[in-house]
């Protein structure tokens, strides 16, 4: 099993928010669906979208807010389509290792 690193998981997290906001899943609902994260893990990816340079922004009220991205600072959008399938492994062996823990403990 590939144990990934807490940074590593975090920044790939946060790539995949943004990729998913900027191909189409711009509401929190819809992002729900595309990432299968939980609501809150979904919400700390968006707000902390800043600190790895990448321009956020929404539109709408609370119910109907709506996110786009406006700017990807250093990051190569491309390189995210590119590796979309390993970013999304990298999550998913973080959830399947954190459901382990909860078994197991």
């Amino acid at each position: 099993t590939n144990k990934h690193s807490t940074i590593k998981t975090s920044y790939y997290r946060r790539l995949y928010v943004a990729y998913s906001i900027a191909t189409g899943s711009n509401t929190v609902p819809l992002l729900l669906i595309a990432t299968k994260m939980h609501r809150r893990t979904l919400q700390e990816a968006i707000l902390t979208l800043g600190e790895i340079d990448i321009i956020c922004t929404s539109t709408g009220g609370t119910k109907n807010k709506c996110y786009s991205i406006e700017g990807w600072g250093a990051i190569n959008k491309n390189y995210i389509k590119n590796n979309l399938l390993h970013i999304v492994s990298v999550q998913i062996s973080c959830e399947s290792t954190k459901y382990q823990r909860k078994v197991i403990y």
